[in-house]
């Protein structure tokens, strides 16, 4: 009889224990009165993200009552003073992939707890806490503020459910906003895009990408584009010239060189060695390379380089439109002219041939055609 009642009691025991967990454990799969939400933005390389939980205003009284102004003691939880968790329900979440710049401040890359202390002067403070995995703001603790902003709020239309947005996104920033009943809370976010690509491009390089040619061509041209250290990107363009058991040397990384010693100032050895490119290049691309010196005002190199082309090139679209260019941007419009008439004939379609009699219409009237 001892052993059949331990039996029993330790099945009523387990019975407990799991009626016990039933009751506590959450049915995530049933709908929630504050649903779930995601918004995300891409800032160049960067990915911000705010996941929240959207409250709807229901005709209640919000600020100063449902969200009360200043710190608040919450009455649960370990906090005596804690913030608004800035939505519902979980902590709102803030994601980045690469440090930002919020306020003139530094919000390193990560994961954060995003609460707001909202005040009745149209101010909040967005508060960015390490602690991400907490319920609410029941558990804050200033001490794990990674970055508190000031701002100032704003009066907008109605809004019934809440919701974040990512607003005036440009090339660096954004500007992301809470948004509910008639108050939006905004904060700029913004991201230096240059450094953030170019320690990507640096890991990159040391893995999978980093055995194809082409990757070390777009990193050289990407740092001398966008302001990166020249000496380390003429070492990338060099790794893609020779070296390597993937370099070659071709017009596209000659050219990409011969950029990089030009803003370096050694205008002669970026000059001999797009003499030595001309030969690797096709039609198109030495006639653009023509255009860009136009564009430098070297007008007379340029016309080297078109003459140079309609030798290499001879009777092939588009050398007399590029001799054609060359001459007008040394005002010789009698061979300007000349060499529109012959381009017009062996233009490749209708669309090249409309530009060309448009550049002829400018040219008999004696204007420049760049």
């Amino acid at each position: 009889m001892k052993k059949s009642y331990s039996a029993v009691s330790a099945m009523i025991l387990i019975a407990v224990f799991f009626i016990s967990n039933s009751t506590f454990a959450q049915l995530d799969f049933l709908p929630r009165g504050s649903q779930m939400a995601k918004v995300s933005q891409r800032i160049g390389n960067t990915n911000v993200t705010i996941i929240y939980s959207r409250p709807s205003v229901n005709d209640r009284e919000v600020w100063g009552t449902l969200v009360p102004y200043g710190m608040n003691n919450l009455g649960f939880g370990t906090a005596t003073e804690s913030p608004w968790r800035a939505g519902a329900n979980e902590n709102t979440i803030f994601k980045t992939s690469d440090d930002l710049t919020i306020g003139g401040k530094t919000l390193p890359a990560g994961k954060y707890g995003l609460h707001m202390i909202v005040n009745e002067d149209n101010s909040a403070t967005v508060i960015f806490s390490k602690n991400h995995d907490a319920w609410g703001s029941y558990f804050y603790d200033p001490s794990d503020d990674a970055l508190r902003v000031d701002v100032s709020t704003k009066e907008i239309a109605h809004v019934e459910q809440l919701m974040y947005t990512f607003n005036e996104v440009d090339a660096t920033s954004a500007v992301a906003s809470l948004n509910w009943e008639k108050k939006q809370i905004p904060f700029k976010v913004e991201t230096d895009v240059t450094n953030n690509v170019l320690a990507d491009i640096r890991q990159k390089l040391q893995t999978s990408p980093g055995f194809n040619r082409q990757t070390w061509e777009q990193a050289a041209n990407y740092a001398q584009n966008n302001g990166g250290d020249l000496d380390e990107a003429l070492g990338w363009v060099d790794a893609a010239i020779a070296g390597q058991f993937f370099s070659q040397k071709t017009y596209n990384n000659l050219s990409i060189k011969s950029q990089i010693l030009a803003k370096q100032g050694k205008d002669a050895e970026a000059k001999a060695l797009m003499k030595e490119a001309m030969p690797l290049g096709t039609v198109f691309q030495v006639h653009g390379y023509g255009r860009q010196l136009i564009g430098q005002g070297k007008t007379d190199e340029a016309l080297e380089v078109f003459k140079w082309n309609a030798k290499a090139h001879k009777g092939t679209w588009p050398v007399h439109y590029g001799l054609a260019r060359a001459y007008s941007a040394i005002g010789d419009n009698k061979s300007t002219l000349k060499h529109l008439k012959i381009a017009l004939q062996n233009a490749p379609a209708q669309a090249n041939r409309d530009r060309v009699q448009a550049n002829i219409d400018k040219a008999e009237k004696g204007e420049a055609i760049n």
